[in-house]
């Protein structure tokens, strides 16, 4: 047992298990479990001044956070402590008193779901696991196929047929085994967890293994002590299956609890207009209902999220803002972000940004908020969309009077 790790916690029946390596769902009724820690040990170890003092830059900087008994043995890639950039021109643009972008898609496979791969390596290993298998609409698995590599695991990975080509690129030169699903997500994600079950293999999969949240939560660490632990207003992000949203509030409450920092953000849940089940639930006060995956945001267009209930709890419990946005305004999204910031996200990762302008369009957020909006995924994900978004380069022969005449309508 680690010493700061109290055990796995049912969030349904709240009975307490031992933090086990290889532990998933409650064993009694199934409910998804949180991983608890005991703050007193944590805030004994570390505080701002020995934080400052590290010189190591990743998402192992904050080791008295996660459920580790240490970084392993096996090579790893280098995950977390990604930009942080204040946006001005943008939070202009906007009339947002002050706007800061998280860049997530700058991490080893592009997408912020390597913080929880980099976690489901670690785990895999304390496991003894031999083989790491999940599904994906396609972040979680190139996350997981790289990591895995790096580390020497061999994987087993599910994707839904609709997943983006370069995502499913990237599956195939990490060598993974890929099965492409002719289904949706959720079907994807029954037969994968199917598999897991007949074959043993180690379950990446976060909704249903706990201690992957715990590492989507270091980017919340990251946040806090970027912004020298003063924190914003609000923070924003895409929302999908719940697992991310729900990590980004636990690692705040992680640092509330240790004093790191003296107050907590509001945050703002992002979903598409087709595809907003937990968005819906909160606007509504009644409980989630499936939806259709019917977004361009092929990263959060999950119609059945397994992690509803954390997802819900964290809007909740921050006193959060929903906003579902157009696949349109997560277009005009991603040519704002790239011109006035220079970050190039895919759909789901300016989702968030997308939510941002239509709060503050709504009156959600008032516009002398400071807010965080955290960039998920890299472009290049999703090439096809970002032309959508751009438009086509201008095109001419190689003659100086055809590039005179484009010259004038330009």
């Amino acid at each position: 047992m680690m010493e700061h790790v109290r055990c796995a916690k049912c969030i349904s029946c709240g009975r307490e298990w031992e933090a086990k390596p290889d532990i998933t769902t409650c064993p009694d009724c199934g409910g998804l479990l949180d991983i608890q820690y005991d703050y007193d040990t944590i805030a004994r170890a570390v505080n701002r001044e020995t934080m400052a003092r590290r010189p190591e830059r990743s998402m192992w900087r904050y080791l008295e956070y996660l459920p580790v008994r240490g970084m392993g043995s096996r090579p790893r890639l280098r995950v977390g402590w990604s930009p942080f950039y204040e946006a001005e021109r943008l939070a202009k643009v906007l009339g947002l008193r002050k706007l800061y972008i998280k860049d997530d898609g700058i991490n080893p496979t592009a997408s912020l779901k390597d913080r929880a791969s980099a976690m489901a390596v670690v785990k895999a290993e304390e496991a003894g696991a031999e083989i790491i298998a999940c599904s994906s609409t396609g972040n979680a698995a190139s996350s997981l196929a790289g990591n895995a590599a790096a580390a020497g695991f061999p994987t087993y990975i599910f994707v839904p047929s609709r997943a983006p080509k370069g995502k499913v690129s990237q599956l195939m030169i990490f060598g993974a085994h890929v099965i492409s699903v002719q289904g949706s997500y959720e079907e994807t994600f029954r037969l994968s967890q199917e598999a897991i079950e007949r074959y043993g293999w180690y379950n990446r999969n976060a909704a249903i293994n706990p201690y992957l949240m715990e590492g989507k939560k270091t980017v919340a660490l990251e946040i806090a002590e970027q912004l020298d632990w003063q924190m914003t207003d609000y923070v924003a992000l895409s929302v999908g299956d719940g697992c991310t949203i729900a990590g980004v509030w636990k690692g705040f409450c992680d640092l509330y609890a240790t004093g790191m920092i003296d107050r907590l953000p509001r945050l703002i849940s992002v979903q598409a207009e087709g595809c907003c089940p937990l968005n819906r639930a909160i606007a509504t006060g009644e409980p989630w209902q499936p939806m259709e995956e019917n977004t361009l945001a092929d990263s959060i267009a999950v119609g059945v999220p397994r992690n509803a209930d954390k997802a819900l709890r964290a809007i909740r419990d921050s006193h959060g803002v929903v906003v579902n946005v157009s696949d349109e305004e997560i277009l005009a999204a991603a040519r704002l972000l790239g011109r006035t910031a220079g970050v190039f996200g895919e759909p789901a990762g300016v989702a968030g940004t997308a939510g941002v302008k239509k709060a503050l369009e709504l009156g959600l957020i008032p516009p002398d908020a400071s807010v965080v909006s955290i960039v998920t995924g890299n472009g290049l994900k999703d090439t096809p969309n970002a032309i959508r978004a751009a438009g086509e380069p201008v095109t001419i022969r190689p003659d100086l009077d055809e590039l005179l005449a484009v010259m004038e309508r330009l």
